[in-house]
């Protein structure tokens, strides 16, 4: 994602052992629950990973292949239907871009209501447990609803872009 903003921001470098690490916990996790981590939906995951902020399918289709080659939005969208099915990443709705579900590093697929922090000026996300996730549950419940999924999309500046201003 591109910023809008005149000032620098570091972002971490990914690791490239670290990443194959989480792919190969996320792929014997899947298929442990029976689902197929095809090789489109391991290569738009990595690149979820990778970009460490969200990414506009588009993008991820124009790097799709490997030697530079775009894929066919169908592969990107149909591996991101998936993801998102899985836990594995989320859509940030507000910004139409996709993002790696931060719990999936850390190797927990377990369904959650996601909440972003989202950066009006350099575009950075950042997900955040919601603290009434359960609560939010509950009162579903209450009203004879289940809930799917929950994404919460909170809009200001981050910490960096701040400190600029």
């Amino acid at each position: 994602m591109m910023s809008s903003c005149d000032h620098d921001h570091h972002h971490r470098p990914t690791d490239a052992a670290a990443l194959d690490a989480v792919l190969s916990g996320v792929v014997a996790r899947a298929e442990a629950r029976g689902e197929r981590m095809t090789a489109p939906r391991r290569r738009v995951l990595r690149m979820l990973l990778e970009a460490g902020e969200p990414v506009k399918a588009y993008d991820l289709i124009a790097r799709f292949g490997e030697d530079g080659q775009a894929a066919k939005p169908p592969t990107v969208y149909r591996a991101l239907e998936f993801l998102e099915r899985q836990g594995l990443a989320h859509r940030i709705a507000s910004v139409s871009a996709y993002v790696a579900c931060a719990d999936t590093q850390e190797g927990d697929d377990a369904e959650h209501a996601a909440a972003f922090l989202i950066c009006d000026c350099c575009g950075a996300a950042r997900e955040v447990r919601l603290p009434s996730g359960r609560a939010l549950t509950q009162a579903a419940s209450d009203a004879g609803y289940v809930i799917e999924r929950t994404t919460v999309e909170a809009h200001g500046r981050c910490a960096a872009c701040r400190i600029a201003a």
